[in-house]
């Protein structure tokens, strides 16, 4: 027949697989392996998709052959960073059979660097096009360009593509099932194309996750007798792959756990001392510490005197008056008072007065230093 999958995919010379702009894995899948058959019966092919392949699609073989271009039919030449008003000329030539082109630029200008020529490809290079999924032709941008205009229009679906654009005419082999990938499978093996573990594998990744592990309503006994046979073909089921998550800072540990014990245990912390020291004090060493008795000399007060009053002897009257003793003042005073009260010509030491007469030694011993 002219238009079955096979006589089309035959009379084609260069076939080109349209995924949608936001594929599921199962269209992916499907479009891998009808790329990867058709390549193995011969055929030049190409697979693009307007999104970039993310890491879900990363366990399906061959998704490095994804692009974003639509083909490579033209070979374009861009200079970066170059002003166009300066090319005077743009010519070509065939020398010994190879093509030479030529850029002169105005005179006074210099010729652009090969740092500035940026080559590129650009243009479907596809007489057939195979949509694969979506829900109408808006899910595939590329449609509304030039290129498309003579190309035929295959689309591959569970649905049937809505056409939002009277223009196209497109040839649909769309028909229910449970995966896009179970149809693929079934037109691969109805044509007679070749059919490898890599194949087969992505076709049972694809019928697989849209079927939803077969829980759908959509999966049929056809279902599981194309997914037996892909198995028989030497097909793996690889395990899926779970997206990454993002955890708050510091709820994974950044260092592996060892199960090796720790040795200062926390129910006996050591105490350490405030003495620069090369032993550590437990518990019961600093307790003892601090129940010793503090000797009686370190709270008394320490009285500082002179050797000698030679000092004193050779002092002025005039200097010796604040040392001279003064009579002291006559007060009456009950005997419970007096009994309290320090002998006269003597100050009692107290918290209050005890910086003043420590004053009054290191005044003293000062002086007599002075005089010396």
């Amino acid at each position: 027949m002219e238009n079955s999958f096979a006589s089309l995919i035959t009379s084609a010379n260069e076939i080109l697989i349209l995924l949608p702009s936001k594929p599921f894995i199962d269209q992916v899948a499907a479009g891998l392996s009808l790329s990867l058959s058709l390549s193995e019966s011969g055929k030049s092919v190409s697979i693009s998709c307007p999104a970039p392949m993310v890491t879900e699609y990363s366990r399906l073989i061959g998704v490095d052959k994804v692009t974003s271009e639509l083909g490579s039919k033209n070979l374009v030449i861009n200079l970066i960073n170059y002003d166009a008003n300066n090319v005077d000329k743009v010519s070509y030539d065939i020398e010994n059979g190879q093509f030479k082109l030529t850029i002169s630029p105005k005179v006074g200008q210099k010729s652009p660097t090969k740092e500035q020529v940026d080559i590129n490809y650009s243009g479907a290079s596809g007489d057939l096009v195979v949509l694969l999924g979506g829900a109408n032709d808006s899910h595939f941008p590329a449609l509304s360009k030039e290129e498309f205009k003579t190309a035929k229009l295959v689309h591959i679906g569970t649905r049937l593509l809505e056409i939002l654009n009277n223009d196209l005419q497109i040839l649909s082999f769309a028909k229910p099932a449970s995966s896009t990938s179970e149809l693929v499978a079934n037109l691969i093996k109805e044509s007679g194309f070749t059919v490898n573990e890599d194949i087969a594998t992505n076709l049972l990744a694809g019928i697989e996750e849209q079927s939803k592990n077969f829980q759908s309503s959509d999966v049929t006994a056809d279902t599981f007798e194309i997914f037996a046979e892909l198995l028989k073909l030497g097909g793996k089921r690889v395990p899926k792959i779970m997206p990454a998550r993002s955890y708050p800072v510091g709820s994974i540990p950044t260092r592996p756990f060892t199960s090796q014990p720790i040795n200062q245990s926390i129910s006996n912390p050591v105490i350490q001392s405030t003495h620069i020291t090369d032993k550590q004090m437990t518990p019961e060493e600093a307790e003892m510490e601090l129940d010793q008795e503090i000797p009686p000399s370190w709270s008394e007060p320490k009285i500082f005197t002179g050797t000698s009053l030679s000092w004193y002897k050779n002092m002025s009257m005039e200097r010796r008056q604040p040392y001279e003793k003064k009579e002291p003042e006559i007060k009456v005073v009950s005997d419970e008072t007096q009994a309290k009260m320090p002998p006269p010509g003597l100050k009692p030491i107290n918290q209050k007065n005890l910086g003043e007469i420590l004053k009054d030694i290191v005044k003293t011993v000062v002086e007599e230093i002075r005089y010396r």
